[in-house]
């Protein structure tokens, strides 16, 4: 046999060979799929709810215009600290500080008629105590001159005297009682003028305080709007009125923030909590949970929905109030903040990646366990018309589990979580430390069957695979 045709005989061999062996490789490697994987292991773990809002002092009040008129004094600006009691504004009050003078004068003259009153009730009431004695005594003279002059011991003259110094008498007494009853008409008339004219003089002496404003308590002026010269208003029905300056107690500080409501059922009154404020990086303050909000805010509006007359499907935010326990001292309100609130931890926990976890639904599962490595197919439907609805319902039941690797192997387990953190979740149950979970790609876990060969590879996910 020539040289040539036992190369040939050879070459042909190799390519058959390679041929042969390339088709097993492919054949195999068919149903492997590229994952990437991580540990099941212990570690440290904390739930937490992320939210932003603004810094806001605990107590503050804006104080608004009592009454109207012109500002004649401010006596602090922006950013002074003041102390209680304090003057702060002056109001033009000419026409009031009038007013409590007349009315003090009305005051001291129905005290001086109320005097005079008294006095001349218990004038009237000594002329009746008189006018009493004397109905008296000349009821006993005309009784004795009655007997006398029936016996004939006296004049008809002298009889007759005393039965008009009798009845003079009596008119006294009724009039020295009707008098009586003057004076005390006269007594409660003044009394009750006196009354109205301390009234009249608590009404104006309020008009003029109203005119004078003072801090309710120490703090900071954190915003003056107006100038002195400037005219204010009192507010009517909906019109709001003018608002002089904001005083705010910055010797407790909170972050007014807004949680999202699928996270609020996780808060509680006393969680600690981080809080970051924009205006200082890099550096972290500590606070706790000190307030919840009751009522939802719409995110959009900011209204609550207790102030809605109808329903919203919109997104809604709950207020949650955190004190700060180390507030910087040049801190200001309004500035933005952001809270992240810890609302459970755990020490010691077994934890998994968080995208490791898949759902699936029993119907799968049962599917994959009858066929290993398949694609899913749709569930078959039932043919039993009284267990249709109830078996239907419970296959499209979701598991939860996250796949592991055995023998280079896919296989799906069913695990209960506890805590989940900002990239970990804990493991209760299904796992046990140092398993090897797949942790992706998405695209993978999305599709990736019990029984499915795979291959390990932890560089750097395609950004195809990471879409």
């Amino acid at each position: 046999m020539k040289l040539w045709k036992k190369i040939a005989i050879g070459v042909g061999a190799v390519v058959v060979l390679a041929a042969i062996v390339g088709s097993t490789v492919y054949q195999s490697g068919k149903n492997v799929v590229t994952v990437q994987t991580g540990k099941v292991q212990r570690e440290d773990l904390s739930s937490v709810v992320s939210a932003s809002g603004e810094i806001k002092p605990k107590t503050y009040v804006n104080i608004g215009a009592n009454a109207y008129g012109k500002i004649t004094h401010l006596y602090v600006k922006e950013g002074d600290h003041v102390k209680k009691g304090q003057l702060l504004a002056q109001l033009e009050n000419v026409q009031s500080s009038a007013d409590v003078s007349a009315n003090q004068a009305s005051v001291q003259a129905a005290e001086t008629d109320a005097i005079a009153a008294d006095a001349a009730l218990k004038t009237s009431d000594a002329d009746l105590q008189r006018a009493q004695a004397d109905y008296a005594r000349n009821k006993l003279d005309w009784d004795r001159a009655q007997n006398l002059f029936k016996d004939g011991l006296i004049a008809k003259s002298d009889f007759d005297s005393r039965q008009n110094a009798w009845a003079t008498a009596d008119s006294g007494l009724a009039q020295a009682k009707a008098r009586i009853a003057q004076a005390k008409a006269q007594k409660d008339s003044a009394d009750k003028h006196v009354s109205q004219a301390r009234a009249n003089l608590t009404r104006v002496a309020d008009v003029l305080q109203k005119t004078t404003y003072d801090a309710p308590y120490d703090g900071v002026v954190t915003n003056l709007p107006v100038r002195e010269g400037e005219s204010v208003v009192i507010g009517i029905q909906n019109a709001l009125g003018s608002t002089l300056l904001t005083l705010a107690d910055m010797s407790v500080i909170t972050a007014e923030v807004k949680v999202d409501e699928t996270d609020i059922v996780n808060v509680r009154v006393g969680q600690p909590a981080e809080v970051t404020i924009d205006a200082i990086p890099k550096k972290v303050f500590h606070g706790t949970v000190s307030e919840i909000g009751d009522n939802a805010i719409v995110r959009s509006t900011g209204v609550a929905t207790s102030q809605q007359a109808s329903t919203s499907e919109e997104a809604k935010d709950f207020k949650v109030v955190v004190t700060l326990s180390d507030p910087p001292e040049d801190l200001r309100p309004g500035l933005s903040t952001t809270a992240k609130i810890t609302t459970a931890s755990r020490n010691g926990v077994l934890t998994i990646p968080i995208q490791a976890l898949s759902m699936r639904t029993k119907a799968q599962l049962a599917q994959e366990k009858a066929t290993p490595g398949s694609v899913h197919a749709a569930a078959p439907v039932s043919k039993d018309a009284s267990k249709g609805k109830d078996r239907d319902k419970d296959e499209k039941e979701d598991v939860p589990g996250v796949f592991v690797i055995r023998n280079k192997k896919a296989e799906f387990v069913p695990v209960t979580t506890g805590v989940a953190g900002s990239s970990d979740m804990e493991v209760l149950s299904g796992l046990k430390e140092g398993d090897e979970v797949i942790t992706g790609s998405y695209k993978v876990l999305r599709t990736l069957r019990s029984g499915s060969g795979v291959k390990v590879d932890n560089s750097a996910p395609k950004k195809e695979d990471e879409t």
